[in-house]
């Protein structure tokens, strides 16, 4: 035996070191060696197991979410059949405006000196209205209820009941932050019960499907409705609506009403600052959030990229309505000079479930996808294409994106400029002559950003839910200043403050040949 022979010593060493009065008796030798072997392996045993062991995961690796629904219908039919008629759990709510403010007052002097964070903080505290059921769970119902009536269209043809999908911020934020606090993943914002503690108010409006769904008349008379029982609140009062969240992403929701409630931040598809949806003055950036539609195509996951990525035959594809309006005109110009170009797809879209399985299959088959601006500077379309892996060629020079401050878009998408899109073989020369490494590039960064485009059931970290969270958070401090100057500034004096003069936004062709 190896480790025997080793420790074996002759008579003649043995007897020096019994003179020398150094003999190790051999059994405990043996002994000691067989400690220090088993000691050993037990080491190795637990280092081998230690969590520091398992490496990070990868950046790179597409992330998969277990036990999510990304489908609005499906997390709607199980929200209505599994959501009992709610009970209040919010405090009494406050009726004077005084009392509550000197409540505001005791708990931020305790958060002030117990959180060394304060007022930064994270998880942000909302405080989530009771609204009376006609202004929420009715307006849900009416939904599901008409949803098989597909000949309601809106009057340039688009089914009613999918654009209020698509549109549909509303829901998933509201129906996340009423969950059951242990079935909820984001740590990004808490549910509070008292509004003193709130750095946020909620209202859990839902502004599209009133608007689509019910006679104009009837609509309008909700609207109001729900304009007075929002401004009637003391906290609205208080700080003049600066620190409610108001969910009107549709541009026509609230349309008649929202200029009283301006102060406010609004969740919104983007920023028209041409004035057709928005008057000036009422959306900026510093006070708004812009949210992503919620995709009309299914993910493209890691396998379906993995399987499509190498067969992507088309260089270029569209699919939707050519004619629109305002800055959507630049469709039919594109029109007009892509149409019948090798390599190039265009087609004039179609709605229901065969224009979906379309417009996917053709996404999916493409290298590059348009996305031009519609009636609107956005559109559904921007985010089909990148869940579908296909890499967005956006044109839409007043164009402004969610979450810009977390993402960088430029690593996704390629930004062209409407005079140079129309000029005569511009587009195809240009996108004909990036490199196929930098191809490569953006779509594993596709892969990767795909995850904060998927609005879902439960709410997943880093989500689109998760990122309204972490950019409301940045503007909580503007917010607490703005309203307390407004409490003690004279009314009409020249120190008001606005954030009226900010630039214009202006899409260059960036150079990718660099």
């Amino acid at each position: 035996m190896r480790v025997a022979s080793e420790i074996v010593v002759n008579s003649e060493s043995d007897l020096h070191e019994r003179m020398a009065g150094k003999y190790m008796p051999r059994s405990n030798s043996r002994m000691t060696v067989f400690l220090f072997l088993l000691g050993f392996s037990l080491l190795l045993i637990l280092f081998s197991l230690s969590p520091l062991r398992t490496p990070p995961p990868s950046s790179a690796t597409h992330f998969h979410v277990p036990d999510a629904e990304t489908s609005f219908l499906a997390s709607l039919d199980h929200f209505l059949a599994n959501t009992p008629t709610p009970l209040s759990l919010s405090d009494e709510q406050h009726q004077d405006t005084t009392k509550l403010d000197d409540a505001v007052y005791r708990s931020d002097m305790d958060r002030l000196y117990s959180d060394p964070y304060y007022p930064l903080p994270l998880p942000l505290r909302v405080y989530v209205y009771d609204m009376p059921r006609k202004f929420t769970y009715d307006l849900l119902w009416l939904f599901k209820k008409t949803y098989s009536d597909t000949s309601n269209l809106t009057s340039n043809g688009s089914p009613v009941h999918r654009l209020i999908e698509q549109h549909s911020i509303d829901y998933w934020l509201w129906a996340d932050l009423i969950a059951p606090q242990s079935e909820r993943l984001l740590t990004s914002v808490v549910r509070v019960h008292r509004q003193e503690d709130a750095d946020l108010f909620y209202i859990p409006f839902f502004t599209t499907i009133s608007f689509f769904l019910m006679e104009k008349q009837q609509c309008k008379a909700l609207y109001r409705e729900a304009l007075k029982w929002i401004t009637d609140q003391p906290a609205w009062k208080r700080s003049g609506g600066r620190d409610h969240i108001l969910p009107v992403h549709h541009p026509w929701s609230f349309k008649s009403v929202r200029r009283y409630v301006k102060n406010a931040i609004w969740l919104l598809p983007d920023m028209d600052s041409t004035g057709n949806w928005y008057k000036p003055g009422q959306v900026f950036l510093e006070k708004d959030v812009i949210l992503p539609y919620v995709p009309n195509v299914d993910l493209c996951d890691a396998k379906c990229l993995s399987e499509t990525n190498q067969k992507r035959s088309t260089l270029l594809f569209f699919r939707g309505r050519l004619k629109r309006n305002a800055g959507g005109k630049i469709r039919s110009k594109l029109g007009a000079e892509l149409i019948g170009a090798d390599g190039v797809i265009i087609e004039e879209g179609t709605a229901g479930e065969g224009g979906k399985e379309a417009a996917q299959r053709g996404m999916r088959k493409s290298l590059f996808c348009l996305s031009p601006a519609g009636d609107t500077p956005s559109s559904a379309r921007l985010f089909d294409a990148i869940v579908s892996g296909c890499i967005p060629v956006i044109i839409s020079d007043e164009l402004e994106l969610p979450f810009e401050g977390i993402l960088d878009y430029r690593k996704i998408a390629l930004f062209i400029s409407s005079n140079d899109a129309v000029k005569p073989g511009w587009l195809l020369k240009y996108l004909r002559g990036i490199r196929p490494a930098h191809i490569k590039e953006i779509q594993q960064n596709l892969a990767k950003y795909s995850r904060h485009f998927l609005y879902s059931s439960p709410a997943q970290p880093l989500g689109p839910e998760d990122l309204v969270w972490k950019m409301m958070a940045g503007k909580v401090v503007n917010i607490k200043l703005h309203t307390r100057r407004s409490q003690r500034v004279v009314e009409g004096s020249r120190s008001r403050c606005t954030c009226e003069c900010r630039p214009g936004n202006t899409t260059n062709t960036a150079s990718i040949f660099s």
